[in-house]
């Protein structure tokens, strides 16, 4: 059995650094800004309230951070701010998995 066989039959999973990601924003842009994290695949775990703004903790997949800071800066007129760390792993979601492995396959 060749090695590109034995990986199907294994069924492997595609893991993805996913990042603790916290934002601080005005609450006026608060709808704004968990509607692009979560079309970047993120889960808003907390929302609190910090020196008369918002909070939001979510865990966001590494891939969908890419251009976070212009689009959030352009969504808040520059008035949020976010810091973001690895925090875990996690298995992609079957979709993305697929459209990994298209590119792959050529």
């Amino acid at each position: 059995m060749g090695f590109k066989e034995a990986c199907r039959k294994a069924n492997p999973a595609i893991l993805e650094p996913m990042m603790k990601v916290e934002v601080e924003v005005p609450e006026e842009y608060m709808g704004d800004v968990i509607g692009d994290l979560n079309r970047r695949r993120g889960q808003v775990n907390n929302m609190g309230d910090r020196a008369g703004n918002k909070i939001v903790d979510a865990f966001v997949p590494l891939a969908e951070m890419f251009g976070y800071s212009t689009d959030l800066r352009s969504a808040t007129q520059g008035r949020a701010t976010y810091a973001m760390e690895f925090d875990h792993y996690e298995e992609v979601p079957r979709n993305v998995a697929e459209e990994i492995q298209k590119k792959r396959n050529g």
